[in-house]
């Protein structure tokens, strides 16, 4: 009589490799979470007892003490930006703008590309706050 051999495989799976690979992978966000915060550095107006922040997903426009503009760290026109924006909108119809204005900011460069967004048929646009 022959004798069949079956070779036993190992039909388990190797989990150290798997949570060697998530804990890298955890380290690794956790270190460039933080620096992924897009913007200029601002002095935000104080209102009220909670912060208007905006979303993840928001378009963020700066406005610093020199009147200057930037687009997210990028430094452009007022016209430049909302062009941008409209033609980020064709991909995004739910698109939301914050608009974070320095304290010592001119009102009117702030209230200048505010207006020229909802000239733009912009529906979803804020302006952020840190609270008092």
């Amino acid at each position: 009589m022959t004798r069949i051999r079956r070779r036993q495989s190992d039909a388990g799976i190797q989990l150290t490799p798997m949570i060697d690979v998530m804990t890298v992978l955890l380290a690794v966000f956790m270190v460039t979470t933080p620096m992924m915060t897009t913007g200029i550095d601002l002095e935000l107006p104080r209102a009220g007892a909670s912060a208007m922040t905006g979303n993840d997903h928001a378009i963020q426009i700066s406005v610093d003490s020199s009147g200057r503009f930037f687009l997210s760290e990028m430094e452009l026109p007022c016209d430049e930006i909302v062009k941008r924006a409209i033609a980020m909108r064709e991909e995004n119809p739910q698109l939301t703008i914050m608009i974070s204005g320095d304290t010592h900011a001119d009102y009117g460069a702030v209230m200048s590309v505010m207006g020229k967004l909802k000239d733009a048929g912009f529906q979803k646009v804020g302006l952020r706050t840190q609270p008092e």
